[in-house]
This record gives structure tokens, sequence and C-alpha cells, in this order.
């Protein structure tokens, strides 16, 4: 079976696999399954689909977002784009307008955490 849409590839998954915690030897719980949470959050992320509307076969959607902001605290996903963008061939890594979508009453913030919801520090 090939990769579905807006997943990784086996490349782009051993790429970043060695940067996740829940490895065997992290402490805390291990875990099997970063892959298809990874994919999940890609596909949300992707989709610009709401969080409710994950697929099933991803796990249950509060679950997967309630384990990607505790990333975002941890700085995972920060660690993890600091490593990519040492590559200066990624082409894996683009980000352009048409993946990011903001609902029309984002528009007025009135402040909020000082983590943004897809796991990278706010500019002071």
């Amino acid at each position: 079976m090939g990769v579905k849409r807006f997943e990784l590839n086996e490349a782009q998954w051993q790429r970043i696999a060695p940067l996740l915690p829940g490895k065997v030897g992290d402490p805390g719980r291990s875990t099997a399954d970063n892959r298809l949470f990874v994919n999940g959050v890609l596909w949300v992320l992707r989709s610009g689909a709401f969080w409710q509307h994950l697929p099933e076969r991803y796990g249950k959607w509060k679950s997967v977002h309630a384990r990607f902001s505790r990333w975002a605290r941890a700085g995972v996903w920060e660690k993890v784009f600091a490593e990519l963008i040492q590559d200066r061939d990624n082409q894996y890594l683009m980000l352009d307008t048409t993946l990011v979508r903001v609902h029309q009453q984002a528009a007025s913030g009135k402040g909020g955490p000082g983590i943004r919801r897809w796991g990278v520090p706010e500019a002071v």
C-alpha cells in the first residue's frame, strides 16, 4: 500500500522518528504509534479541517489534539523543525499560504498562550 494523502513517506519518517519522544529508553511510556499520530496531525494541518473531522484511522480526535498540544508545550515540534531546516535541500519542508487557514473570528484575537498551536514559540 502506498502513502496516503498528507502522510509521511518512509524516508521522511526515518528522518524525524529519532527526534520524537516515546522511544524505548526514553523516560515515561513508550509508544508504537508515533507515526500514526504524526500523520494524523499532518492530516489536520494540511487539509485545513477541524480536529473534530480527523479520520478515525488516526484515533480519537480529542486524544490526538491533546497529545499535539503536549508536544507543542514540550518543544517537540520546534526540535523537529530545527533539525529539518538544517538540510539545505529540504524539499519536504514547505509552507505556503495554501496550508494556513484562519477562522474569520481569529482576526480579533485577544492574546493567549505564548506557544502557537503548531508548536513554534511566538516571537517576542
